[in-house]
């Protein structure tokens, strides 16, 4: 497993090494002793979304049964009922087609199927109970036309062939699977996941503003975690994610990546964060922050109020110094994101699948 790893790895770093200043190393360069480094660092010969925070019928819940015609309506139904294996079977469908286009973003669709899956959890609402994963209303309209969710029909084009090989799976459960498969198959660390979700139609959608506004600072950040049910600590570990993925001008706005290896899921958000000197970018869209050293990366508004605030910061430089901690913490909150309002059977057991190239 460590040689599969190690040799993934070096795959990507070849592949993101003609990218400007994006190169994909080991975690274990940062894990040496002496001086802590990131998993990658700009090339030595470079110059000087409203928030990605951050990602038909089917099947009836863990266990449920889907009926399937076979060779036509005169065909004897086929009973199945989807066990562990069935969606290992999709997890490594959707891995082995993460990187099949080179040219997407940075090589891969997994950070834009980790906002997805993010997306469509982050819109809960416990006081009324409505919104989470639980329906993949982002498949209408309003929306999937919020400004939250600009750019990704992409990662829900990306799945539609996978849903049509298993169409005994519901929407709502892929879209997760495939944030839970990204992670993994991006060297982060294992993502417990059950299924259960059903599909519900457009009467579910949820009113735009529920999800993160990149312009915003710690209020902001709080008043939308904390309708969800999360707390200071949980608010820093989710936004981990950031390592993963850019922001794209003619989508959120914003643009550019947070880290040097955005197929690389590391606790470099946090470091960078910290260690670098930011500065506002000149330019004619929103305002964000890029690094003085290279100019090549960047952080919104709301990313700088996780180090303004000093609860936030706390938990900023833990996982900083950290990378297991931030692992640790960062799969049990994307967990408790990802199944937020999902009526799950009584007594359903959370799986873990195996990585196919992690």
């Amino acid at each position: 497993m460590a040689a599969s790893r190690t040799a993934t790895r070096t795959l990507r770093a070849l592949r993101t090494s003609t990218r400007p200043a994006l190169t994909a190393a080991p975690r274990a360069a940062f894990r040496q002793g002496g001086r802590r480094l990131y998993s990658s660092e700009p090339a030595k010969s470079g110059g000087s979304n409203i928030w990605a925070w951050a990602i038909g019928a089917g099947a009836l819940g863990a266990g449920g049964l889907w009926y399937l015609n076979q060779d036509g309506a005169s065909a004897t139904p086929k009973v199945v009922a989807p066990k562990f294996e069935d969606y290992q079977a999709v997890y490594n469908e959707i891995a082995s087609r993460l990187e099949e286009k080179e040219d997407y973003d940075d090589g891969s669709y997994g950070p834009v199927l980790v906002r997805l899956a993010w997306h469509a959890s982050g819109t809960y609402d416990k006081e009324t109970g409505t919104g989470g994963s639980n329906g993949a209303t982002m498949r209408f309209a309003p929306e999937s036309d919020h400004g939250a969710n600009a750019g990704l029909k992409a990662a829900r084009d990306f799945l539609e062939p996978v849903k049509a090989k298993f169409p005994w799976i519901s929407y709502s459960d892929l879209w997760i699977l495939a944030g839970v498969c990204a992670i993994q198959e991006m060297q982060g660390p294992t993502i417990p996941y059950r299924p259960g979700r059903q599909d519900r139609d457009v009467a579910a959608c949820t009113p735009d503003g529920r999800l993160p506004d990149a312009t915003q600072a710690q209020d902001h950040l709080r008043n939308i975690f904390y309708r969800m049910g999360f707390n200071d600590q949980e608010i820093v570990a989710l936004a981990g994610a950031h390592a993963l993925g850019r922001c794209h001008a003619d989508r959120s706005g914003f643009d550019g990546p947070w880290t040097f290896s955005p197929t690389v899921m590391t606790n470099d958000f946090y470091r960078l964060l910290l260690d670098e000197k930011w500065q506002w970018k000149k330019w004619n869209g929103p305002k964000q922050y890029e690094d003085k050293k290279t100019k090549s990366l960047m952080m919104l508004p709301a990313d700088m109020a996780l180090i303004q605030d000093k609860t936030f910061k706390q938990w900023v430089q833990k996982y900083a110094a950290d990378n297991e901690l931030f692992f640790q913490d960062f799969s049990n909150v994307i967990v408790k994101l990802f199944e937020l309002g999902v009526p799950f059977a009584e007594n359903s057991e959370r799986w873990v699948f195996k990585p196919v190239n992690a």
